[in-house]
C-alpha cells in the first residue's frame, strides 16, 4: 500500500522554550534511563472516517484526553523501543528502524488497532531525531526513542476505538542496569506467568509489562535485577525475562534460545544476535529449554554462558540465577567470551566502529 505523500509532510513547530543549554549539559553528566526527555515530540492522529492526519513535530507537552478515553479503560495501547546513536564521525544513526515499524504493526493487528504506514512511522522518528539531534549523547549513551499509539475515543463500550493518537518521544539514556555492564542476577518466578498461548505475549503492549511488575517486584526483593518467566501451560520452559530475550551458550559451540511460539516478544536485538552468532560460526538452535535443563547444565559445566538482550540493555551477561529452591551460577559468574564478543560486535555496528555488512544502520542526521 502506498502512503499518501502529503501525510509525510510534517508541520515542524520548534519549541519556543527549549531546555537551557547549560541545564541540558549538566543533566548529561549523570544520565539514568527514561527520566530525562527532549524538547519535542511527533504526533499524528487517526479517525475512522479520516484515517491518519495532521502530522506534526512540536514542543513536548501533556495530552488532553477525556476521562472516558478508551485507553484508560480497555488498555488499547502499544509501543516500541529503539535508539539513535552518535558515532565518532558525527553521524546520527538508527538501528534497523524498519523492523520496529513492522513489529509495531504486528502489535497493532493483535490489539485491533489501525496500521501505521511504515513510511509514516519512520518519518515521525526521523523528524524527531533531526530536530532534537543535540540530545543524542556521545560515548556510551544513546537517545532512546519511544513510538507509541493509544486509543483516544471517549466511550465505555467494549469495542475497538474509532480514534487513536500515534506519538514519538525521546529520552537521552545511559546504561539500563545501574551496575553498567557487570553480570546481572535473575529470579525465576514460581507463581507468575507473563503470557499464555493465544494471548498478547508476542505484542509489545503495556498490559504485558503491567502484568510483569509484581513478579519484578518479587525479584527485586530477592536482590535480583530481573525476573525470568516460565511457560503458562507446564510451568517448566524458559520463555523470557521481564523485558528481554535470553540465550544460552553451550560448551560444544551451540547457542540455544527459546523459540517464538506466540508467547515471546520477537526481539529485534534477538534477531540480530542470532545473525551475528551464526556469522561467528556458532550453531544457533531455537528450541524449548527447561528450567531443569538450565539447572543441570549450569551445574555440570555444559552451559558456559548465558545472556539477556534487548534494545534497552543491549546484551547483559547473566551471572547468578536464584529460585525458590536455591541458586546457581553460570560459568564463573562473569561475562563469557562469546557474550562479550557479541556485545562488542553489536554495539560497534550500532555506533559505526564495526562494519555494517548487513545494512542495518540508517543515517538520519549529522551532529
Amino acid at each position: 500500500m502506498t502512503t499518501n505523500t502529503a501525510l509525510l509532510d510534517f508541520q515542524i513547530v520548534p519549541n519556543a522554550s527549549p531546555m537551557p543549554e547549560a541545564e541540558r549539559l549538566s543533566a548529561f553528566e549523570n544520565l539514568g534511563f527514561g527520566t530525562l526527555f527532549t524538547d519535542h515530540m511527533a504526533v499524528v492522529h487517526w479517525h475512522v472516517d479520516k484515517g491518519w492526519h495532521s502530522p506534526e513535530v512540536s514542543a513536548r507537552k501533556p495530552f488532553q484526553i477525556d476521562p472516558a478515553a478508551s485507553v484508560l479503560h480497555y488498555a488499547q495501547e502499544i509501543f516500541e523501543g529503539m535508539k539513535a546513536y552518535k558515532g565518532a564521525d558525527g553521524r546520527i544513526t538508527l538501528f534497523r528502524p524498519e523492523e520496529n515499524a513492522r513489529r509495531f504493526n504486528r502489535s497493532a493487528e493483535r490489539m485491533a488497532m489501525p496500521d501505521v504506514p511504515e513510511e509514516l512511522f519512520l518519518k515521525a522518528v526521523e523528524e524527531l531525531v533531526k530536530i532534537d539531534a543535540k540530545w543524542v549523547p556521545e560515548g556510551e549513551g544513546s537517545l532512546y526513542l519511544r513510538p507509541f499509539m493509544f486509543a483516544s475515543e471517549a466511550f465505555l463500550g467494549v469495542r475497538p476505538s474509532r480514534e487513536y493518537i500515534f506519538c514519538v518521544i525521546a529520552s537521552p539514556v545511559g546504561p539500563y542496569f545501574k551496575g553498567g555492564s557487570k553480570p546481572v542476577t535473575l529470579w525465576v518466578s514460581e507463581h507468575y506467568t507473563r503470557a499464555a498461548p493465544g494471548g498478547t505475549g508476542a505484542a509489545k503492549c503495556g498490559g504485558n509489562y503491567a502484568a510483569s511488575l509484581l513478579a519484578q517486584k518479587e525479584a527485586a526483593s530477592r536482590g535480583c535485577d530481573q525476573v525470568v518467566f516460565l511457560d503458562a501451560a507446564e510451568h517448566k520452559w524458559i520463555e523470557e525475562l521481564g523485558g528481554m530475550n535470553v540465550f544460552f551458550v553451550m560448551d560444544d559451540g551451540t547457542v540455544v534460545t527459546p523459540p517464538l511460539s506466540g508467547t515471546i516478544l520477537p526481539g529485534i536485538t534477538r534477531n540480530s544476535i542470532i545473525t551475528l552468532a551464526s556469522d561467528n560460526g556458532l550453531d544457533v538452535i531455537e528450541r524449548p529449554y527447561s528450567f531443569d535443563e538450565w539447572t543441570a547444565d549450569a551445574k555440570s559445566g555444559k552451559l558456559r554462558e548465558a545472556f539477556a538482550c534487548g534494545t534497552a540493555a543491549v546484551v547483559a551477561a547473566i551471572g547468578t540465577v536464584r529460585h525458590p529452591g536455591g541458586e546457581f551460577v553460570i560459568g564463573n559468574a562473569g561475562t563469557g567470551m562469546e557474550t562479550e564478543k557479541l556485545r562488542t560486535q553489536l554495539t560497534g555496528i550500532q555506533r559505526g566502529s564495526v562494519a555494517d555488512t548487513h545494512g542495518w544502520v540508517k543515517e538520519v542526521a549529522r551532529a
